[in-house]
């Protein structure tokens, strides 16, 4: 009910300061919403918007990575579609993507770390600023989601009949609440997704380096200790590490198998064979069968990793042979067939 009354007020309140602009160097058009606690950044990849059309919102994955980079030169680089065929997806969907919480739209390579990240300090790998600490946690994704989609929904060339949701990693957490808490979403892509959540793979992953030999059952024992203690100080109002990283940590780590088995809309679920934080992906079918539930598809792509690369037997990716692309366009064709399975 809170959220329900709070939206149409920001929005009343952004209206004034939002409007559509083009994305300097790119084809992207930029909305943005402010309200006193937040500024929401989102695009559209497209600058043409006189054709109806319904909206594809995707979640891009963690850490504070802006939705543009600028490499210098007139060099932009759409970071969260940049592996996408966006001109066959355009021909279905207005493709939406939202900022990082406290993150710039667009930033300068140079502002960046060395994994494309925002950082108060570039010397500092995880320099991440409070506000965007502060503001990294899996309902204020969700709430972001949804004023957006409330602001999209009446506009003329918006068809609100259809609202497909996809997310990638910890976006597919996103997507997963958004599809709880919004009935108009009508389906769900879940990319290289971690049923279990956070903690989890960093507890799969000494497993299978103690299997593999690269370090002891003693040693995994001993990390697996400092993980699990770590994650019960995100527990205590006490601790130091509570203020600063519980909200996130705790919210992303919370398991969603139950939430997805019973979820009714039509579900679609991607991951690579060679991903280490999304093999529990193989036993959701166990779940949907429980539930009684066809409304799922699940695929596994041989040998690609969590970003759909292809890896070699030593485990080496191949960045000049992604997959991306083919298999969001899998998930597109199954989009314009699935609207009606129950």
């Amino acid at each position: 009910m809170i959220q329900k009354i709070l939206f149409p007020v920001l929005l009343i309140i952004s209206i004034q300061a939002l409007g559509q602009s083009i994305v300097e160097g790119t084809s992207y058009s930029h909305f943005q919403i402010k309200s006193k606690k937040d500024t929401i950044d989102f695009v559209i990849a497209d600058t043409n918007l006189n054709v109806t059309k319904p909206l594809l919102l995707f979640c891009q994955g963690s850490q504070p990575i802006p939705l543009f980079i600028d490499f210098g030169e007139q060099d932009i680089w759409p970071v969260s579609l940049n592996n996408f065929d966006v001109e066959e997806i355009k021909k279905d969907y207005h493709i939406v993507a939202i900022s990082m919480p406290k993150t710039p739209l667009m930033a300068k390579v140079e502002e960046l770390n060395k994994s494309y990240c925002y950082v108060t300090d570039t010397s500092m790998q995880h320099s991440y600023s409070a506000e965007y600490i502060k503001a990294d946690y899996l309902g204020n994704y969700v709430n972001r989601a949804n004023i957006v989609w409330e602001f999209l929904k009446d506009k003329k060339w918006v068809d609100d009949s259809k609202f497909v949701v996809a997310g990638h990693s910890q976006g597919s957490h996103v997507a997963v609440e958004i599809a709880s808490t919004n009935k108009n979403v009508t389906q769900l892509g879940l990319f290289a997704f971690n049923p279990l959540g956070r903690i989890d793979q960093y507890i799969r992953m000494l497993r299978k380096q103690a299997e593999r030999g690269e370090i002891s059952w003693v040693e995994a024992d001993s990390i697996q200790r400092i993980v699990l203690n770590d994650y019960e100080s995100y527990f205590n109002p006490e601790h130091p590490e509570y203020k600063a990283n519980a909200k996130s940590w705790v919210s992303f780590s919370k398991s969603q198998v139950n939430k997805v088995a019973e979820l009714e809309l039509p579900i679609y679920i991607a991951y690579g064979s060679e991903d280490i934080t999304s093999d529990y992906c193989d036993l959701l079918p166990l779940y949907f069968i429980e539930q009684h539930k066809t409304n799922y598809r699940i695929i596994r792509y041989p040998n690609l990793d969590h970003n759909f690369f292809p890896v070699d037997e030593k485990g080496k990716a191949d960045h000049d042979n992604g997959k991306w692309e083919l298999v969001m366009n899998e998930f597109i064709k199954w989009t314009a067939n699935t609207v009606n399975i129950k």
